[in-house]
């Protein structure tokens, strides 16, 4: 499909009129004008990228201390819903096999059922050995959401039916009056757990519970997640504290330091030390890792019930396995959480690009891929968008 024909789709900011079922997602046979251009898409180290992170709006009903200013609202314009879906094909024919919605706050885009709808409709370009497949022989994509779960009730059982496959919901206390501080929307946890609960009902489980830990905030709720985990039947996932917040003067926002981390090891030590029940020794059992680019270590106790997993990007990087790239509200590549720079595929589709010239570009911009981030590091800058304009 060309530029024109994409730009027919295009509404006002913050709609779209999708087309009908296959009509936007079915590419013709790629044409190559080199053999390179016909393998999977790899970065100048070699990492497979497969997993795509694409953000739908820069907006959020959410204002959390560790990463809004508390004043400042979206900084960055969003896209007409076909817009994102051209963008996730051209990916999807290179080789991403994942592709995970973000934002801001995703569920505050309406068509987001519609479009994963259109999503469920894609297969995957490549074997996992990297043969290329013939159109339609490829699997379903993996098709994920993370949310804040304040919207999520109503819409799980609708997402899942049009074809979603999995849900995260960032939830970083479950103390209801410390879960309102941290959001500064009060009476917010209960509307969350209710959303966790009904993604579990649908099928969209187990659901994974994100909670970024801020030592001297939050760093008490460490045990009470963990018997949440063996309770609700969820994967809890604490995540090290990166410096990605908005700047700001408020007096309850919280500013990246190094000693504010609380780290994998520290959360190791503490949850060995815990008992889950009087017949349950103390003590975690780590389990395997589903793939070597997982970014979670994992970890159940000693009768099974229940799944921690730590993301620690600060203590422990997993950039050597890195397999993601990220595309902003506003149609920017981004390769990394941490790049100083993005790259403007949205301007190459409003040039006229076609589907292989932006695909060439999307391989350009891949190779560019950093080697790794330097937080803690001498020198370290924080990058050129915070974390909610990047998109989770």
């Amino acid at each position: 499909m060309n530029a024109t024909a994409v730009l027919s789709f295009r509404t006002d900011r913050g709609a779209s009129a999708l087309p009908g079922p296959g009509a936007l997602l079915e590419p013709s046979a790629p044409e190559f004008d080199s053999p390179s251009e016909a393998l999977r898409l790899r970065d100048s180290f070699g990492r497979a990228i497969t997993d795509l992170r694409i953000s739908v709006t820069d907006r959020c009903n959410y204002k959390c201390v560790y990463c809004r200013t508390g004043n400042e609202g979206a900084q960055f314009t969003e896209l007409p819903i076909a817009d994102y879906l051209r963008m996730v094909r051209l990916f999807v024919s290179l080789g991403i096999e994942k592709v995970r919605l973000t934002g801001g706050e995703p569920l505050l885009r309406n068509g987001l059922v519609e479009m994963v709808a259109q999503l469920s409709q894609l297969r995957t370009a490549y074997d996992p050995d990297g043969t290329r497949l013939a159109s339609g022989e490829g699997r379903p994509l993996d098709i994920a959401l993370t949310t804040n779960g304040h919207l999520l009730e109503p819409l799980a059982a609708p997402l899942k039916a049009a074809g979603l496959s999995r849900v995260t919901v960032s939830m970083d206390a479950v103390d209801p009056e410390i879960f309102a501080r941290i959001t500064r929307v009060p009476r917010s946890f209960e509307r969350v757990l209710a959303g966790v609960r009904a993604a579990q009902a649908a099928g969209l489980g187990p659901v994974k519970v994100n909670c970024v830990l801020l030592r001297g905030f939050n760093d008490n709720q460490i045990e009470a997640f963990a018997e949440f985990s063996r309770r609700e039947g969820v994967i809890v996932r604490f995540i090290e504290w990166m410096p990605l917040e908005e700047p700001s003067a408020a007096p309850d926002a919280r500013t990246w330091k190094p000693e504010t981390v609380i780290t994998l090891d520290e959360i190791v030590t503490r949850l060995n030390r815990w008992r889950p029940s009087c017949s349950t020794p103390a003590g975690l059992v780590e389990l395997p890792a589903n793939a070597a680019s997982e970014t979670a270590r994992r970890f159940t106790f000693s009768d099974g019930v229940g799944e921690i997993g730590i993301i620690a990007p600060v203590s422990h990087p997993f950039c050597g396995h890195c397999s993601r790239i990220r595309v902003t509200s506003d149609g920017s590549i981004r390769t990394c959480l941490f790049s100083q720079s993005d790259h403007d595929l949205y301007a190459e589709m409003l040039r006229g690009g076609t589907d292989q010239e932006l695909a060439s570009y999307i391989r350009r911009v891949v190779m560019r891929k950093e080697a790794r981030h330097h937080i803690g590091e001498p020198g370290f800058e924080k990058p050129s968008r915070n974390m909610v304009h990047i998109g989770g």
